[in-house]
């Protein structure tokens, strides 16, 4: 499982197969997954002072495949267009992404997908979970951080980052009494010592690219009204 596939579980629910969250957010959050994802495989990197790249900008380390369609689709896309600031990339990237990750864990027996119409009129596909043992265990290992205070490994640390930046850490773990210190300790691991330097530099940047998103497409949903 990718851990863009891992994030999307967790943002859709089980029973209704609709997305806790909106767009743009949840799609720019995935391409984030995709991006940490890489960095992660040594494939990417986030400049820093003194290279060639300039600071901040995105980084080819290696362009050859990874094996996965899905972020091999991503990774050309970088290494055609280097030394881009993430936040200019990820809305690139996040087109058709959701789309293709729903569909191949459909594939695989992960989730159903549930086609019906809206008011008998419009299609709409629902995804509820057909095979939820995976997520499951990915629920188990962020519970474990969240409440009972275990550290995170790499691909824990960077899924909490993410729902943090979407502001729906309550919304996944639900049954939390105090949702303020959910949030907080969320926060914290967010901003911990979890992860090598070159992933903890991407998962910034991934965060500040999904808020950004979030607050860009509320102020013109604002101004719309």
């Amino acid at each position: 499982m990718l851990i863009a596939e891992d994030l999307l579980l967790l943002l859709y629910d089980d029973e209704s197969g609709k997305p806790i969250t909106g767009a743009p957010g949840l799609d720019y959050a995935l391409a984030g997954a995709v991006l940490i994802e890489l960095t992660m495989l040594g494939k990417l990197d986030v400049a820093g002072e003194g290279e060639e790249v300039k600071r901040g900008r995105l980084k080819v380390l290696d362009a050859s495949p990874t094996g996965d369609a899905i972020l091999d689709e991503r990774l050309a896309y970088v290494a055609d267009k280097p030394g881009k600031r993430p936040k200019d990339q990820i809305g690139r990237l996040s087109k058709k992404l959701r789309e293709q990750l729903l569909a191949r864990l459909a594939e695989r027996g992960v989730l159903a997908a549930d086609e019906g119409k809206v008011l008998g009129i419009f299609p709409v596909t629902r995804w509820p979970a057909k095979d939820a043992r995976h997520e499951a265990d990915v629920r188990l290992a962020l519970e474990s951080v969240l409440k009972v205070g275990t550290s995170p490994n790499e691909r824990t640390g960077a899924l909490i980052a993410l729902l943090s930046a979407l502001n729906v850490v309550p919304k996944v773990v639900t049954d939390a009494v105090d949702k303020k210190a959910l949030k907080q300790r969320a926060k914290e691991i967010a901003e911990s010592d979890w992860a090598a330097d070159a992933v903890k530099k991407a998962v910034a940047e991934m965060q500040a690219a999904v808020t950004t998103a979030i607050v860009v497409s509320a102020t013109a949903a604002s101004t719309g009204g």
